[in-house]
């Protein structure tokens, strides 16, 4: 009977496409994927370093796999396993900690399954972790995530990413393209392009062989998906032709997520970003120029050491009259070994807090309202497998989440709808969609 591997994931997108990748080496390797409460033989654990508490986190994981399975052979992967292997070694039960340049090389790694009283740590510099490997996630979702960068050269000081995953590197166009045929071919509609510095994709070896637009225009040509989305691009990166590639593209969505993190040039600076708030402000005209209804999403970091009172309302208030459709709001953590936790100017964790809180209802606010404006349209929507209490949802291509009564017909369909209401969840109604739409 073969062993059984289960799979926990902390963290972004690109864990989520590692993640499936490593799963698929078990898989070659004899092994079947299980459920995590499957009392599997062997889990692994793909952390992040990005999101507080990753520690504890990391024990919790750990200790609940014991519950269900105390023999399994436990193995911690991912960014935090880079940055701390010692600490992870210690959690009562890890059996293996794997570094970034390490963690492809799993199934090598994992060769005796018996538990030891001492966790194996293998874990070289992150200067080592200096090959690309592609990765995308599979089976889980109506939308695939592929990974096509990985690693990061810019020096943002609050940021641990380049500590973890080394310098940037990049797929090639030929492979990523190859890629999304084999995700076209398995019935996937929907491809999201992940990396830890996207817009910076073509560097290989060192030295830059492509540009990220060279890569849209090649994976635009692929047939069989219906929808490319662009994760997470640096404004500096997000250039007028790619813009202009977008808004007139059929594959690629009318939906940007740009990081801006401080709506302050004072603070933009203090955290070694790349531009200051003009170049982002004139990103996001660009955009709404050539395509009025596309989605912008926003990174933004409240409490960064040194950010005034007046500062944050300077960040509040360019962020409130920015068209830009929601945030994601990060409160700022003291990351060790990165410049930012030396600096002077502390803000006290309630005053962080209160931040945060603001920005949430402003998200809310703008979510709303940029919803509002699509009330009465037609649109395309391609509706995922999830049920909550007896509805099903679904994104349209700019990122209008809508939600309807379940119909397992539906299930990674397309279908033309009229957007008609926002449901008190703050999701948008639709009224019976018309036909499934044959592309």
């Amino acid at each position: 009977m073969n062993k059984k591997v289960a799979f926990y994931t902390l963290g972004c997108k690109l864990n989520y496409s590692e993640t499936s990748s490593i799963g698929r080496l078990f898989n070659q390797a004899g092994y079947d994927t299980v459920d995590f409460t499957d009392t599997p033989d062997v889990y692994v654990i793909n952390t992040c370093s990005v999101t507080d508490n990753a520690d504890k986190k990391c024990k919790k994981v750990v200790k609940e796999a014991l519950k269900v399975s105390p023999n399994a052979y436990v193995t911690i992967v991912g960014c935090y396993a880079q940055l701390k292997p010692k600490e992870i070694s210690e959690i009562p039960g890890v059996d293996m900690v794997l570094g970034a340049a390490e963690k492809f090389q799993i199934i090598d790694h994992i060769t005796d399954l018996t538990k030891k009283p001492k966790a194996v740590v293998y874990n070289q510099p992150v200067s080592e972790a200096n090959q690309f490997v592609s990765a995308y996630s599979f089976g889980d979702r109506t939308r695939t995530f592929l990974k096509v960068q990985d690693g990061c050269d810019y020096s943002c000081t609050f940021c641990t990413i380049p500590l973890a995953r080394g310098s940037s590197r990049s797929d090639t166009i030929e492979n990523a393209v190859e890629q999304a045929r084999q995700i076209a071919a398995s019935g996937v509609k929907e491809i999201v392009l992940t990396g830890v510095n996207l817009g910076d994709f073509g560097i290989r070896d060192g030295e830059r062989k492509d540009k990220f637009v060279d890569l849209v225009k090649a994976l635009d040509k692929v047939e069989g998906i219906d929808r490319i989305r662009i994760s997470s691009i640096e404004p500096n990166l997000l250039t007028d032709e790619i813009i202009e590639f977008v808004a007139q593209s059929k594959r690629f969505v009318p939906h940007f997520h740009i990081p801006l993190q401080s709506g302050n040039n004072k603070i933009l600076g203090l955290m070694r970003r790349r531009y200051r708030r003009e170049l982002y402000t004139d990103r996001v005209a660009k955009i709404k120029q050539l395509m009025p209804d596309c989605c912008i999403g926003v990174d933004v970091i409240v409490g960064f050491p040194g950010e005034t009172r007046e500062d944050f309302v300077d960040t509040y208030n360019f962020l409130n009259d920015l068209d830009i459709s929601y945030l994601h709001v990060f409160t700022y953590s003291e990351r060790e070994n990165t410049p930012a936790a030396e600096m002077s100017g502390v803000v006290p964790g309630s005053t962080r807090a209160d931040r945060s809180k603001m920005l949430h209802i402003l998200s809310e606010k703008k979510r709303r309202a940029f919803y509002e404006t699509q009330l009465g349209h037609q649109a395309e929507v391609l509706f995922e497998g999830d049920i909550k209490d007896g509805f099903m949802h679904g994104f349209t291509r700019n990122y209008v989440k809508v939600k309807t009564k379940f119909d397992p017909v539906l299930v990674n369909e397309v279908k033309q709808v009229q957007l008609t209401n926002i449901s008190p969840d703050g999701d948008v109604e639709i009224t019976e969609a018309v036909e499934i739409l044959v592309h």
